[in-house]
């Protein structure tokens, strides 16, 4: 690994939201530069930078894959199967297609790409005309939540005079929600900015239904900085399994740029912090991790996996010593729960009662009220429209498994006698297994296809007509939903099931397989 070079901390901006101060920790690839000046604008970042190449659309996929180049939103997804799979998209859609920047971060935790799209938003820019141009694409456009982000890029682009394919930037609606997939391609063509609640791939369907790029903004500016540097330039910084750097929101208020592989008690020093009580990584969707790991662990995806943590959006955030533990758990879940889209009962109805029941179980509720918060989290899970209720149901399973002790004691009545001081900030309101068949066992003839009952989330309204309808087949949690969104669906039930279909007055039911 490259030896770190030092510190760089950078003045803020000025504006009405706080903005992140920056820092290096190794060789600085997108902070390049913003040691001299609090904003690159478009002649800064030429001098810098220098002009970005031209490559074609198998040239791109070749660089993404040489450097292993994934997704900086969350999921860490392959950003060279995206790029094949769009161009497949395009091929069959008469060569239209679409680039989306998604700056969007709903989550206080997490401010890297606020900081990029800040301080270079030129880089951002880069990477997402040079992915347009390889791929033929039509458009581009640019999420973001905060008008101080806004007007960053927007000035970027004036900076930049007419360019093709069309460039845009839209401010859509500050919600935890935003980011997901289908909530941004839905909020930058003129409808509301929520989850579709459908499996339908961007790559498909996205932005005005044509194949759309998606990705956040961090990497369109790893690409930026991958396509000047190439592969070979580029794999200097991090491991051989992992290449290159990445951005880090610590504490919800720094953003630093790190090697992939750097020990994450390192990260904290820099930002004069220490472990404290525990470390979540990964956000608000992410995983606690005990002190002791911390002093060992690498912020490596396969160093993580040991911790069952992903880094997610790159959120890290260390729990003082001087703060309550369960209280700040209940303060982040009843965040989430507010923070719903409104599509779906898991969501609307699941995440309040379970911030509930752990509030009430923090207060003093007792064993029956913590054996009550784990009913509530499997009722959420695997159910939503989007992933927010599995998210947040794991986020609350990490803290329970985190600090065990804490909950039972407040459980009990006795408390901690620590105040909740914040540190895990909050802003605004509050596959089935394949079965096994003996070698020796003649094979059996195929099973025709098996006919279900779908729930679709985003119309059920919690009538509960269904379940009076087929009691057999539908049964309703504690919410008052349909417990599973698909539930296998018997011959002799099948009439019954048209009828509840027919009565549902949401239309949310549907049957589908069979022959």
């Amino acid at each position: 690994m490259t030896a770190p070079a030092p510190t760089r901390m950078l003045p803020a901006l000025p504006g009405p939201e706080p903005v992140p101060t920056l820092a290096s920790l190794g060789p600085p690839r997108l902070l390049a530069g913003l040691d001299e000046m609090p904003r690159m604008d478009r002649v800064a970042h030429l001098a810098r930078h220098g002009s970005l190449p031209q490559l074609t659309s198998q040239e791109l996929v070749a660089l993404a894959e040489d450097i292993d180049l994934r997704g900086r939103g969350g999921a860490g997804f392959p950003f060279a199967r995206k790029v094949s799979a769009v161009l497949d998209g395009m091929q069959r859609a008469d060569g239209k297609g679409a680039i989306v920047v998604n700056g969007s971060e709903g989550e206080p935790s997490c401010l890297k790409d606020t900081a990029m799209l800040l301080h270079a938003p030129h880089l951002v820019i880069d990477g997402a005309l040079l992915a347009a141009d390889s791929l033929g694409a039509q458009e581009v456009a640019i999420g973001v939540t905060r008008t101080d982000v806004l007007h960053s890029v927007q000035r970027a682009i004036d900076e930049r005079g007419p360019v093709r394919p069309t460039l845009r930037v839209t401010l859509l609606t500050e919600r935890f929600v935003t980011g997901e997939g289908s909530a941004m391609t839905n909020g930058l063509g003129g409808g509301p900015g929520l989850p579709s609640g459908r499996k339908i791939r961007s790559s498909e369907r996205g932005l005005n239904g044509v194949p759309t790029l998606l990705s956040n903004t961090e990497t369109y500016a790893q690409l930026a900085v991958a396509a000047r540097l190439g592969a070979l330039g580029y794999r200097t910084a991090g491991l051989p399994t992992e290449p290159g750097t990445l951005l880090l929101t610590v504490a919800g208020s720094r953003v630093v740029e790190v090697p992939y592989g750097v020990p994450l008690n390192r990260v904290l020093a820099l930002c004069g912090m220490d472990a404290g009580q525990g470390v979540l990584i990964g956000g608000y969707h992410g995983t606690f991790i005990s002190p002791v790991d911390a002093l060992t662990a690498t912020l490596s995806r396969d160093d993580l996996k040991i911790y069952n943590a992903v880094l997610g959006a790159g959120a890290v955030l260390p729990l003082p010593y001087d703060t309550c533990p369960a209280g700040e758990t209940v303060r982040v879940a009843k965040w989430m729960g507010a923070e719903s889209a409104g599509q779906c009962g898991p969501c609307v109805l699941g995440l309040p009662a379970l911030a509930d029941q752990l509030d009430l179980a923090v207060r003093g509720g007792g064993d029956a009220a913590l054996d009550a918060v784990q009913a509530r989290m499997r009722a959420v899970e695997k159910r939503g429209a989007c992933s927010h209720p599995d998210g947040t149901a794991r986020f609350v399973a990490s803290a329970l498994a985190a600090f065990p002790e804490e909950f039972e004691r407040h459980a009990r009545g006795f408390g901690c006698g620590r105040p909740v001081t914040g540190a895990l900030p909050v802003t605004g309101h509050l596959p089935l297994l394949p079965s096994v068949t003996s070698a020796a066992a003649p094979s059996a003839p195929a099973a025709p296809p098996q006919e279900r009952l779908l729930v679709d989330w985003t119309l059920c309204r919690g009538h509960g007509l269904c379940a009076d309808v087929v009691p057999g087949i539908v049964k309703l949690g504690p919410d008052g939903y349909p417990e599973k969104a698909s539930m296998v669906l018997p011959a002799r039930m099948r009439r019954r099931a048209q009828l509840a279909v027919r009565r549902c007055p949401a239309l949310a039911l549907r049957v589908q397989g069979g022959n």
